[in-house]
Parts: structure tokens; C-alpha cells; sequence
């Protein structure tokens, strides 16, 4: 457990670490590509080291030095694993781990993970693969972890798949889609949530040399016949990540600027900026760096949909904000690391504020936040979150604070900068 001290007035500078998002879809990619890539400045944390590990027991090779992966691609060449691919509480290697199974010569694979990810819904992409021919068997009946998939199924074809659960469904299909037998068409049941993490999959598909269409996030295609090529990708900094450096300047009324980040990117969790200005803050964006500083800040309401991942620290600052917060649409916040909407909910309850999930909306009262133990759920966005409330009271201490390293293991020595 670690207790957060409080700072008067933040007036910090920080880099921007490197985007969990980029660098595990260009570590999927680079594997499945044909010749040598090099990823410059990834994020080298829980989820990405255990994404390599297990890529490489399909046959890829990976050398990982500081700031630079060097992957030897198979070309879509895959070898079949010896023993069990471990894919931890990682819901994007899991996911995308099941497509690129299928492509593997004949032969079963065993996929499985921590209890967690035993619990995490996955049946909508199997159904969605078997469509495509991927034959695909789960020990029981609700079709979740451990997987057995079994290679050279994935004939491709046209499949149906919701998108009310998780983008990393459509993430998993296209990504392994350009090595399928036959050309690969997936329409959208319903409205998908997270879209921009798709836009993230499309553009670094892009970059290794494939074309993959997306009409209105309604229908997605992918040509069989094409093939990922190597090359040196530097990964951008992480938006998301960031949220937490900006809401300690919105917290505090303190000044906070963060280098290392994209204006243009794709990435959809840089509306947070948008959240705190609407909210009260100043922002000021910058070719390569953003300035955030804090102000009198008032409640809002907004649909997050597409931005489960900026909730949590949306919400701690939502506790320090006159009036009432609303956050909409995310309901599929309850499938994360841990049941996280739920979790925001019961932790700000902890902490003095009123917070109360209506159907598939999180209501916050802003008000007077007190100290308090918070429980994590071993999950690295709570405890970044609630981190951010230490800032500003006595006494928030912060349990199992080692779950950081899921994204950002180096959190909490950052923090110490704001001192």
C-alpha cells in the first residue's frame, strides 16, 4: 500500500510514455510481417512483455533492448506452440491471440489466462470466427477461457459480430485477415463502442503495408492476399496515460505539460482535453506537447462510448467539481480488468462522494472528498485514478499499487515529480 501525499499546486512537466494501444497491435503486426521490423520507444510493461512472450511461441523472434523491440517476422508463416500460450488479464492479446491461433498449421492451440480473464466475455468473437470457418472449443458452454483453436481454419468469408462488448473483437479478425484463404468481410450487428481503438488497429495496418476498408464502422473488409512488411515504426506517446498528468492539474489548479504526443493522432482518449476545458480548465495544444491548467471546475455530462478507458480518471476529477457530473454509455466498463463501473462507483462512496450507476450511466455529485484506503481490484486505471485524489486530500492510500505495471509501471515515481 502506498499513501499519496498532497501538493499545494502541481507545475510539472512530463513525457508522454508510449501507447499501450500502438504497441501491442505493432507487436501482433511485426510478428505476423515478413521480415525484420523495429519498434522505436514501445511500451515495455506487464501486458506487452507477456504479448511477446507468447507471440514468440508461434515462431517470431523477439530482441528487446530499451527503447527499441527488434522482431523477426514469419510472414504469416506460423509455427504451432509446444505447450500453452499464457495470456494473462491481458483482454487484447487474449483476443487478438484467438484469430491468429487459426492461422497456425494443423494443430491445436491452448489459450488461457489469469481467473480474471477466464471471466471476460469472448463468446461474440468466437461466434463471429466460426462463421469464418475457425473451429474453436471452450471447456464450457459460455465459451470462455481456456480456448482450444485449432489451425489452418481461418477460410475467412463474411461473419456478423456485435460491437456493444469490445472493439478488440473487430481489432482480433482484421488484424490476422490478410493471412485468411479467402477475402474477409465483418458487418456490425450493433453500434461498436471504443471506435477509435479501431481507427489505431486500421492505421497501423496501414503502415505494414495493408489495406483494410471500414464503411461507417457498419462494415469491414479485408482482401486476402495481402501481407505485412517490416519496418521501423516508432510508437507515439499515450493519450490515455496522460488523462492522469492532466487531471492532477485540473485537481490541484495546478499547471501541468506533457510532451511526446501527436496532435493529429487517432487516438480517441485525447477528448479528455475537450472534457477539461468544458469543464473549466485552460488547455493549450502545441505541435508535440499539450498544457493543461487547472481552474474552478464545474460538473458536465458526456457520452464516453468510445472512451471507457478516460472514465476513471474523468470521474475523480468529476469528485472535485461543483454540481453533478453524468457520464453515458458505458456500460461495457463492467467486462474491463475489473468491473469498473461498478468499482468507480463504490470508491468514490468510499472517498465522501455520492456516486450512483443508473443502467449503463455513471451520476457523480461533486463535493468534498475525504481520505480513505482504496481498493483496487488489481486493476491499473483505478489505482492511477484514485492516486490523482491524493494529490489534493489527506490520507488516500492506495492498495496493491504494484497493478500499475499492467500499462505504466513507472506511475508512481513519475507522481513523485509533482513534489
Amino acid at each position: 500500500m502506498i499513501e499519496i501525499k498532497p501538493v499545494k499546486k502541481v507545475n510539472a512537466v512530463f513525457e508522454a510514455p508510449p501507447s499501450k494501444a500502438h504497441t501491442l497491435r505493432a507487436l501482433f503486426i511485426a510478428a505476423l510481417a515478413k521480415g525484420e521490423s523495429h519498434l522505436l520507444k514501445p511500451l515495455l510493461a506487464e501486458d506487452q512483455m507477456i504479448a511477446i512472450e507468447a507471440l514468440q511461441q508461434f515462431g517470431a523472434k523477439f530482441e528487446v533492448k530499451d527503447d527499441l523491440v527488434i522482431i523477426q517476422g514469419t510472414g504469416g508463416e506460423l509455427s504451432l506452440p509446444e505447450k500453452e500460450v499464457f495470456v494473462g488479464n491481458s483482454g487484447v492479446t487474449a483476443r487478438f491471440m484467438v484469430s491468429l491461433a487459426a492461422l497456425c498449421p494443423e494443430g491445436k492451440v491452448i489459450i488461457t489466462g489469469t481467473d480474471r480473464m477466464k471471466e471476460r466475455p469472448v463468446k461474440s468473437l468466437l461466434g463471429a470466427l466460426r462463421m469464418l470457418g475457425v473451429r474453436v472449443e471452450s471447456a464450457n458452454k459460455d465459451d470462455h477461457f481456456p480456448l482450444a483453436v485449432f489451425g489452418k481454419t481461418f477460410d475467412g468469408g463474411e461473419t456478423t459480430l456485435k460491437g456493444s462488448v469490445s472493439s478488440q473483437y473487430f481489432s482480433s479478425i482484421l488484424l490476422s485477415a490478410p493471412y485468411a484463404k479467402n477475402d474477409v468481410i465483418v458487418q456490425a450487428e450493433s453500434e461498436v463502442k471504443s471506435k477509435p481503438y479501431i481507427d489505431i488497429t486500421l492505421d497501423i495496418m496501414k503502415n505494414f503495408g495493408v489495406e483494410a476498408k471500414n464503411k461507417n464502422y457498419s462494415l469491414f473488409s479485408v482482401k486476402a492476399g495481402q501481407f505485412y512488411r517490416g519496418k521501423r515504426y516508432k510508437v507515439e506517446g499515450d493519450y490515455s496515460n496522460s488523462a492522469y498528468f492532466f487531471a492532477a492539474a485540473a485537481v490541484t489548479g495546478g499547471k501541468v505539460r506533457v510532451t511526446n504526443l501527436v496532435r493529429n493522432s487517432v487516438q480517441g482518449d485525447k477528448i479528455f482535453l475537450d472534457l477539461l476545458e468544458k469543464m473549466g480548465c485552460r488547455v493549450e495544444r502545441k505541435k508535440g506537447s499539450v498544457t493543461v491548467e487547472g481552474s474552478i471546475l464545474q460538473g458536465l455530462e458526456a457520452d464516453l462510448g468510445d472512451y471507457p478507458d478516460i472514465v476513471p480518471p474523468l470521474a475523480v476529477v468529476a469528485a472535485f467539481a461543483e454540481g453533478k457530473t453524468v457520464i453515458k454509455n458505458i456500460g461495457h466498463l463492467r467486462f474491463k480488468e475489473c468491473d469498473r463501473l461498478n468499482s468507480i462507483a463504490t470508491q468514490l462512496k468510499r472517498i465522501g462522494i455520492n456516486a450512483v450507476v443508473g443502467g449503463n450511466d455513471l451520476i457523480i455529485e461533486g463535493g468534498m472528498p475525504h481520505g480513505a484506503e482504496i481498493e483496487t481490484y488489481n486493476d491499473h486505471r483505478m489505482a492511477m485514478s484514485f492516486a490523482i485524489a491524493g494529490l489534493v486530500v489527506d490520507g488516500i492510500r492506495i492498495k496493491n499499487e504494484e497493478c500499475v505495471g499492467k500499462s505504466f509501471p513507472n506511475f508512481f515515481k513519475e507522481l513523485d515529480n509533482l513534489y
